[in-house]
């Protein structure tokens, strides 16, 4: 198993070790519960809340092995993956390491942007925008400190509005506390999408919830525009005009984090391995590919299945049931996805919901809905007790208690 996502650790988890030797790899010895990376990126969570110790959460299984290395090449003329630690040869290959930050081909453009894909990066995020207020404290330059204190948000998706509200929470509910010596009204926070509309995937409906309750926090969203370039702390839009600012975050997409060895299965242009409706990579014969790295093209998703935390744990249930039919000699079963709604939060009693048979939330409602299903998804009791406990925290004091400027020093 490539990957301790959330694949990788359903996966794990599920399949029977008496019947299979399982070996983890991941560059990582944690599980990131990605969802809530934005909230440790706006100081509202401490990263040990949403991350979990693979080896703690697979102490108690047998025949289980986890080995923290980079994968570098799959063979699979020879069933071998080569690793950092060495080569490992396989009887069946799951590669479940997910997706990375899409650039769309023009990674040099954006080199002072902020992704937020892991632990690491939201820590630079919240890093970076803590000293942007300390800056602007001591800066005598107007421009300059108005870039300091420009915010901008790349994708309209969920994270994208969701940093976007946890940034205007920041300036509207908790700063201004710390830095009685800004004027927070110069704090902006700007939302750009390059299509017509916000959160793809969702209803309509959400997306003009979601409209409203953005602008009403103070948000400035910019639809139907791009960002071209990002250099030296200036952004170039689409439409030719230029804005100062010292934080971009990128949440415009992802594409296929495709292992060397493996191009040739990959497709274009989403960059993910193309594998059949038993996630078998179409080419291979031992080679299976789950979650947000897996393209399965069908009638009702002809572009692939949405890269969604559901998709890729539903995906690893049925591997791990075909594998043991496999051993049986038994026909095995085709995926089907079972659609159980979307989400997303934009702020204090602000979310929308989409739920099967055109059901929709909005409000406080559906930000307890929200806040209810990912407390459920997070791994360990501990856990969910610390960031229940942050929320509730955060709720009657609108109080970020974990403000800290932390760097690695050699």
């Amino acid at each position: 198993m490539v990957g301790g996502g959330f694949a990788g650790l359903r996966f794990c988890q599920k399949v029977d070790t008496s019947q299979f030797q399982v070996v983890l790899l991941d560059r990582h010895n944690y599980h990131t519960f990605q969802p809530l990376l934005y909230q440790v990126a706006t100081a509202g969570l401490e990263p040990s809340s949403i991350t979990g110790p693979l080896r703690k959460l697979f102490k108690k299984r047998k025949n289980f092995y986890f080995r923290l290395a980079e994968v570098e090449k799959v063979a699979s003329e020879e069933s071998c993956v080569y690793t950092s630690l060495g080569q490992l040869d396989y009887d069946h290959l799951v590669v479940a390491n997910g997706a990375k930050t899409n650039y769309f081909g023009n990674e040099q453009n954006y080199e002072g942007a902020y992704p937020l894909k892991q632990v690491s990066q939201a820590l630079s995020l919240r890093n970076s925008t803590l000293r942007c207020f300390e800056d602007a404290l001591i800066v005598s330059d107007p421009e300059e400190k108005q870039a300091l204190l420009n915010f901008v948000v790349v994708g309209g998706g969920p994270t994208g509005v969701e940093v976007s509200g946890a940034f205007s929470e920041l300036k509207n509910n908790v700063l201004p506390n710390d830095y009685p010596e800004l004027d927070f009204s110069k704090m902006k926070v700007y939302l750009v999408e390059g299509s017509p509309r916000l959160l793809n995937g969702m209803s309509d409906k959400s997306h003009t919830d979601a409209m409203k309750a953005l602008k009403e926090m103070g948000v400035e969203v910019l639809l139907s525009t791009r960002v071209d370039s990002y250099r030296d702390g200036e952004i170039q839009f689409s439409d030719g005009n230029k804005m100062k600012a010292k934080t971009l975050v990128w949440a415009a997409g992802v594409t296929g984090n495709v292992i060397k060895g493996l191009e040739s299965f990959s497709s274009a242009p989403s960059n993910r391995l193309a594998v059949n409706q038993q996630n078998l990579v179409k080419g291979t014969d031992n080679i299976y590919a789950l979650g947000d790295i897996a393209l399965m093209v069908t009638e009702e998703f002809p572009k692939g299945h949405p890269q969604l935390a559901p998709v890729a744990i539903q995906q690893a249930d049925l591997l791990v049931k075909n594998l043991k039919r496999t051993n049986k000699g038994e026909e095995l079963k085709s995926f089907e996805y079972r659609d159980k709604g979307s989400m997303a939060t934009i702020g204090r009693n602000r979310a929308v919901v989409d739920l099967p048979k055109n059901l929709h939330f909005k409000g406080i409602l559906a930000w307890f809905i929200w806040m209810f299903v990912h407390l459920m998804s997070i791994i360990g009791f501990r856990n969910k007790a610390v960031i229940l406990f942050n929320w509730i925290w955060n709720y009657f004091t609108y109080d970020r208690s974990i403000r800290l400027i932390l760097r690695a020093r050699s």
